[in-house]
């Protein structure tokens, strides 16, 4: 055995064991089911031994395991403070560097100042008119007074969704704006270049792309809501154009923010304080030159208010933007409105406006709908700071609705009808439920919502019953299975009051009109049922033929609430009933349990009606029956059957009835009565009922 086990060890412990390989290998030398279980015994054995091997070793090399984490803590400790040290070196070298190219560029910039004096721009206009000669299609572009070149070079343009190269470019940096052209392929003359797009300096931002190997010497130029990405030949004259194109950026705002003071100066020397009117009554009114000073837009953050949203809106940061509305808003909150603050204010609207639009989009239903209602919380957080939570509301609730739509969709119909209502509810009211939790989060300070949110709850409400009745009655299911279906969308109802949302009165007036179907046609078929076994009964007694035959429709009976059955119970396995009798009675009472658990008030006559309607074809064929019946003993068992419907069957369904509906059914009663006449006299007749 001990060989056996070694020979084992040593297979399994091979290099170039495979275990499909041996156990196809074992089961074709196996003689039977015997021989795989002791050799699954020798392998349970052989891990068994392993297992406790290794416990082994791990209690022995304890000592050695603590030791060797003791040296890993020092050794980690000791790497820690090392990197901390060559951070700490890293840090001042740059700051070294930086202070030291600082004062380099400043004297460079000196020397070449004195050595070549500063171009006017008489120079600059005849510099680039000599440049866009070579530009096809730029005719215009010196048109405009005063514009003037300030630095321009080759680039190459890349895709900004996969990054591949698209084509070599050359860009003209105004004073004003920037020209984009691409290189022509087949030049003539002079021209050697193609005109491809114009900028304002205002329309667009500029974002610095970090080099991310081989891409690098990167900027991105941000017009919303598109962009464009630029590579430079190097760092360096990747870094000349960032800090031209900021610095041309500032001078045009301050330029055109100098020229707007000097025109809304008067040309007066008359000083302001002279033409305050002496009328006492004027006391109140303000001069409107004291407005304009009183507002001071010239802090850095105003200046780059418009850049610096464009910026938030491209890479989506929502919330920095929204934050920088506020501010704004803050600042200007007790200032006065004049010229400056409203032309301000028109940019910055267009930002808003765009801001919106993405916001818009990003809760639309075309967008990704997965992460549920959670992944709407930021765009819907930040229309409503941005003053705007009738649209938030709208679109969130549009945006959940599309959701509820497509999970219902996409839920595959399959297997039974009730495990498919079960996954059905599921998602449907966990998706309500979740709703409503979103909701009540996000629009907390917006009672005005509230409504809105109730009356998309009932439209979302029709779509699961849609759903819901497409399966369960159009398919024609039976009572009992539509009856549990019904139960399990009620029970899910009322899981939403835990939040204050009560749907069950939405739910059933919403598939009272398919269970009012459901219920007569399942009472038209026990009619027909009924009067089938009617044309052919010979009014005999029951023989069930065995004893187990006879217990079950014992308990039978006893579930259906017939406690006295007993004693219609004969020797052996006879029964002192007719199977037709039987057999109604058993369909009437499942008729009645299913119609109570799909029971609610606006139900109440409809099911009413088709008892009495059910009884009445029993009743009125055993008064035919009495009234047709010469035989003196099958008279007497006929009387014996009427003796069942009337003091067991009818009192047990009123009964049931009055249990399940809270109050008693005079329709029931009056039946009840009528049938009376035929057991006390049984030449009666059932006509007038």
């Amino acid at each position: 055995m001990t060989d056996q086990a070694n020979r084992l060890r040593k297979q399994l412990e091979s290099a170039n064991f495979d275990p499909q390989n041996y156990v196809k290998h074992l089961s074709q030398q196996s003689d039977g089911d015997r021989d795989l279980q002791e050799h699954r015994q020798k392998i349970q054995t052989l891990a068994d031994e392993t297992a406790q091997n290794l416990k082994k070793n791990v209690y022995k090399n304890y000592r050695q395991f603590i030791e060797t984490a003791k040296e890993i803590s020092y050794l980690e400790s000791e790497m820690y403070q090392l990197s901390h040290i060559l951070t700490e070196q890293k840090s001042i070298m740059e700051s070294i560097t930086q202070s030291l190219l600082s004062t380099d560029k400043d004297e460079t910039a000196k020397e070449m100042l004195a050595a070549f004096p500063k171009e006017t721009e008489e120079v600059k206009q005849r510099t680039l008119t000599t440049l866009l000669e070579k530009v096809e299609g730029c005719k215009n572009i010196m048109d405009t007074p005063g514009r003037y070149l300030v630095y321009n070079g080759d680039l190459v343009e890349y895709d900004v969704d996969n990054m591949a190269q698209l084509q070599k470019v050359h860009a003209f940096l105004m004073n004003d704006c920037l020209l984009i052209a691409t290189w022509l392929a087949n030049r003539h003359g002079t021209v050697k270049y193609k005109y491809n797009a114009l900028y304002d300096l205002e329309s667009f931002a500029i974002v610095n792309v970090k080099d991310h190997p081989p891409m690098k010497d990167m900027f991105k130029i941000l017009m919303f809501p598109e962009s464009r990405i630029f590579q430079a030949e190097n760092s360096k004259i990747k870094k000349e154009w960032l800090e031209i194109l900021d610095e041309t950026k500032k001078n045009k705002v301050t330029k055109e923010k100098h020229k707007m003071e000097e025109v809304e100066l008067p040309n007066s020397p008359v000083r302001p304080e002279v033409l305050v009117s002496t009328n006492p009554f004027d006391d109140e009114e303000t001069n409107p030159f004291d407005s304009e000073e009183a507002v001071d837009l010239g802090l850095e953050w105003i200046q780059e208010l418009p850049e610096d949203l464009d910026v938030c809106i491209a890479q989506r940061d929502f919330e920095g933007a929204v934050d920088l509305l506020d501010k704004l808003n803050e600042y200007l909150k007790d200032q006065p409105v004049n010229t400056m603050v409203k032309e301000l204010r028109v940019k910055v609207d267009e930002r808003v406006r765009q801001l919106t639009e993405v916001l818009v989009f990003e809760l639309s239903p075309d967008r990704s709908l997965r992460g549920g209602p959670k992944a709407t919380r930021r765009a819907v957080s930040q229309l409503i700071r941005l003053g705007q939570s009738t649209k938030a509301c709208e679109l969130f609730l549009k945006n959940r609705a599309a959701a509820v739509q497509t999970a219902i969709r996409q839920l595959r119909i399959e297997g039974a009808t009730l495990l498919y209502i079960h996954k059905l509810c599921n998602i449907f009211f966990t998706s309500l439920l979740e709703t409503a939790k979103e909701f009540e989060m996000d629009f907390a300070g917006n009672t005005g919502c509230y409504s809105a949110f109730v009356v998309w709850s009932r439209s979302s409400m029709k779509t699961f019953v849609d759903a819901f009745s497409g399966q369960v009655f159009d398919s024609k299911e039976s009572l009992s299975t539509a009856a549990e279906c019904v139960k399990v969308a009620k029970e899910h109802c009322k899981q939403l009051s835990e939040i204050g949302l009560d749907l069950t009165f939405t739910l059933q007036s919403l598939l009272v009109k398919d269970i009012k179907a459901a219920l007569q046609s399942y009472k038209e078929i026990i009619i027909e049922a009924t009067k089938h076994r009617n044309s052919e009964e010979m009014w005999r007694k029951m023989n069930l033929m065995t004893p187990e035959a006879l217990t079950k429709l014992k308990e039978e009976m006893r579930s259906c609430g017939m406690s006295s059955f007993n004693q219609y119970t004969g020797d052996d396995c006879w029964v002192n009933l007719s199977y037709t009798i039987v057999a109604f009675t058993k369909q009437m009472m499942v008729f009645l349990e299913e119609g109570l658990k799909l029971y609610f008030p606006e139900l109440h006559m409809v099911l009413l009606e088709s008892l009495r309607e059910i009884i009445l074809v029993a009743v009125q064929h055993v008064d035919y029956s009495l009234r047709c019946e010469q035989e003196a003993e099958k008279k007497a068992f006929i009387l014996q059957n009427a003796s069942f419907l009337h003091d067991t069957v009818l009192p047990v369904v009123e009964k049931r009835f009055e249990e399940g509906v809270g109050k008693p059914a005079k329709q029931l009663q009056d039946l009840r009565k009528s049938a009376r006449h035929i057991r006390v006299n049984p030449d009666s007749t059932m006509s007038q009922v």
